[in-house]
């Protein structure tokens, strides 16, 4: 099958590899191919940070810092890569080193450059918003990065000081932007037969009817791990990141379309605009590299059964809009799956949008995660639950869990308990028996079946605790979490 060059901008020059595999990663791009060992292999699965690099698009002012290690090399293709070796220049530091430099943030260094590129980008970001980063904005964008030498004060200290460090007069970044725009235009925008990149909806629809066979990603943050882990290789890929009718979140009176290549980033910002109370959930989705990277659509699509945004999704009574060259069709998410990473999707079709219905003036919604580790973890049990008040009451509740089945699921009969106009006293201990005795969890290595059972009953607990007001002590809540977590 023809492989055409994978071109990209680096250091403000067009760079052109050629004979480059469908599944080749970034970070083996990078590494083996530019010479470039800066940016490390850790984990190899998306989890430890220490393959970050930046990316930007052509005429972009935004970065954003993503994993290599799970990204394919072709979805670059016409887009800007920075790595740890291009942000010094003249022996001058970028503020993120000079910063990590002064705060002692690095000792073993394996993982440094992966903070570096993670700071670099949440500094780099922070000049064009003119937003100033604190300790909260850190976090978040160290998130996805992990350390075991130094701990985690000194590193978010560096991240609050490098925003007072000057960057001087000649920064290599400045040098390379003025060129970036120059080159681009020579660049191709269109990629090889084995990895097909359209940027039209039509042409994702018509490659989808030619190549039903083409393995589909969107950021990769899953196939990535299938072929690093799991082995597999694809002749063919078709990646939906540029389709321009799919970058889209479209507001309409009664809801929100969100195409299946927004990021999870950006789909979570407008599901946190209508609901402020989603805000630390959506941080909780992994880390920032891979929000940055994956799609809400690739999520749902995926299917998996400890996916976040599912149960969530389908709590808020969610559809998701299939599509393919004979025409669309729409459905309730939850009927989307019909067994384990299984689902109704035909073989010429594709996840086109996911639309989410708008917050009502009686609705009161909460999403519960729990996991092994507080930020950037897989569920052992996702539940969300959003009813529709009536006074002091109830009158319809939707459930949406994960970690449970095979599958996300929608608690359907612990749902029709909560008829017209039902008291919330008393409620919500029979949701909590129903809740714990529709589901038969599995055990696994993140969690006993008993445990999941209990942990149901615990979270419509909390549910119930919110829907009174009480104030109770949690980690997104508790004054002093960041000293404990430094």
């Amino acid at each position: 099958m023809q492989v055409k060059p994978l071109r990209f901008l680096h250091r403000g020059q067009l760079r052109e590899i050629q004979n480059v595999p469908p599944t080749r990663t970034l970070l083996q791009l990078i590494r083996e191919d530019l010479h470039l060992c800066g940016t490390k292999e850790g984990c190899n699965e998306g989890d430890c940070g220490a393959c970050v690099v930046a990316l930007r698009e052509p005429g972009a002012s935004e970065f954003k810092a993503v994993n290599s290690c799970i990204r394919f090399a072709h979805s670059i293709e016409g887009l800007e890569l920075t790595t740890v070796e291009d942000l010094s220049c003249a022996r001058q530091l970028h503020p993120a080193q000079e910063a990590l430099m002064q705060c002692h943030g690095s000792q073993c260094g394996f993982c440094t450059p992966g903070f570096v590129m993670s700071m670099f980008a949440l500094h780099e970001n922070s000049l064009v918003s003119q937003q100033p980063v604190d300790r909260s904005a850190a976090q978040v964008a160290l998130s996805g990065n992990l350390c075991r030498c130094t701990g985690y004060r000194p590193i978010l200290d560096a991240a609050v000081k490098m925003q007072t460090l000057s960057k001087g007069e000649h920064s290599a970044q400045d040098t390379y932007r003025l060129d970036a725009k120059n080159a681009y235009k020579n660049a191709s925008q269109t990629a090889s037969g084995s990895y097909l990149l359209p940027t039209t909806l039509a042409q994702l629809l018509a490659l989808r009817s030619a190549h039903p066979e083409a393995q589909i990603v969107a950021g990769c943050t899953d196939v990535g791990l299938w072929v690093n882990k799991g082995h597999q290789q694809f002749a063919q890929i078709l990646d939906v990141t540029r389709v321009a009718e799919l970058r889209r979140v479209e507001r309409y009176p009664h809801h929100i379309a969100i195409g299946a290549a927004v990021s999870l980033h950006v789909a979570y910002a407008a599901l946190v605009q209508d609901r402020p109370q989603l805000k630390t959930f959506a941080e909780r989705f992994a880390g920032l590299p891979v929000r940055n990277s994956g799609t809400l659509g690739g999520n749902v699509a995926n299917g998996s059964p400890i996916g976040d945004s599912m149960p969530l999704l389908i709590a808020l009574k969610a559809n998701v809009v299939l599509m393919s060259v004979r025409g669309h069709r729409e459905m309730p998410l939850e009927t989307l799956y019909t067994g384990y990473r299984k689902n109704v999707m035909r073989p010429d079709e594709v996840l086109a949008w996911i639309k989410v219905p708008l917050p009502t003036a009686s609705e009161f919604s909460r999403v519960y995660k729990i996991s092994k580790r507080y930020d950037d973890d897989i569920s052992a049990v996702c539940l969300a639950i959003s009813v529709q008040r009536n006074g002091d009451g109830l009158r319809a509740m939707s459930i949406g869990v994960g970690g449970v089945a095979a599958t996300p699921v929608r608690a359907i009969k612990t749902e029709a308990l909560c008829a017209d106009s039902m008291p919330a006293n008393g409620l919500f201990d029979a949701i909590k028996t129903s809740l714990q005795a529709e589901f038969q969890p599995i055990s696994d290595m993140r969690a006993s079946g008993a445990y999941r059972r209990e942990l149901l009953g615990a979270l419509v607990d909390r549910f119930a605790s919110d829907w009174r007001g009480e104030k109770l002590v949690s980690l997104e809540s508790w004054d002093a979490l960041q000293e404990v977590l430094v």
